[in-house]
């Protein structure tokens, strides 16, 4: 009997699972997040009730763990800063410009998180053939892949970390008229946080194989889910910072520094969970 193709899974035009049978009568499933994140694909032999993980070979394995370790570390650093920068906003214990100062280092860490995620889905190991067993390619900076729902997922954030920085950048200008912040300072923030939202959502569906799901054994599906609340939040946080034209003054000082910082703190928390999903 040779290897036959038997159910492809997802959402839209990205493929998120894979099952196959294999030639001594296994099943074989490929989970995008799964192959990426842990360098595994699952087996279960024939008239069994479990599965057991095939893994990628362990360089492969390495390499994964340690780019899955800088990625976590730096989303939680840069969650943290993100929210104390909110902290003291709102406490108005400090300056606009030492605020503004330990946001632009949480973005910083942010990017970072974000490039190192990419990174990490590029050198992932992959399913190219119904073989069962997962092939890894030489150690890449970039590449070009639009038809991976991971790659862009993680791309779109990346983008995500890059406006942002825009808008951290720009907050540091001084003397700014109220059309001016809100296109230099407010824009960005809205682009960034609409970025996060897009990524957030191609990540459910990563972990969900459609638009939603409820998973709470997984924690895959905790560190999307804490991600996708975190860029809701930064959402309203940026709404509420909108700079009104006839008052020059802020929808709402609390609403964008407490959205802030409960976003912000969502960010860190998933980003100490992702320390434990690895290979």
């Amino acid at each position: 009997m040779g290897n036959s193709e038997e159910r492809a899974e997802g959402a839209g035009p990205f493929t998120t699972r894979l099952t196959w049978r294999l030639e001594a009568g296994e099943t074989a499933v490929w989970e995008s997040r799964a192959a990426r994140k842990r360098g595994t694909l699952a087996v279960r032999p024939a008239g069994a009730a479990r599965s057991s993980p095939r893994r990628a070979d362990e360089a492969t394995l390495v390499r994964l763990r340690r780019l899955n370790g800088i990625a976590a570390v730096s989303f939680t650093v840069g969650g943290a800063l993100f929210a104390l920068g909110a902290a003291l906003a709102q406490s108005g214990s400090v300056g606009p410009t030492a605020t503004a100062t330990v946001y632009f280092v949480g973005g910083v860490f942010f990017t970072l998180g974000g490039y190192v995620s990419l990174v990490q889905v590029i050198n992932a190991p992959r399913r190219e053939s119904t073989a069962g067993a997962l092939t890894t390619h030489r150690f890449r900076w970039w590449s070009y892949e639009p038809g991976r729902i991971d790659w862009v997922s993680t791309f779109v954030l990346f983008a995500g970390t890059l406006v942002f920085g825009v808008n951290l950048l720009d907050s540091f200008l001084q003397g700014l008229t109220v059309q001016q912040m809100n296109r230099l300072v407010w824009a960005p923030d809205m682009i960034g946080c609409l970025l996060f939202l897009i990524s957030g959502q191609l990540a459910v569906v990563e972990v969900c194989h459609r638009p939603w799901c409820l998973h709470r054994r997984s924690i895959g599906w905790w560190i999307v889910a804490v991600n996708q609340l975190g860029s809701a939040l930064f959402m309203v946080a940026a709404l509420a910072a909108f700079t009104r034209p006839e008052t020059a003054s802020l929808v709402s000082v609390g609403i964008a520094n407490w959205g802030t910082l409960t976003g912000a703190l969502c960010f860190a928390g998933a980003g100490v969970l992702q320390a434990f999903e690895r290979p």
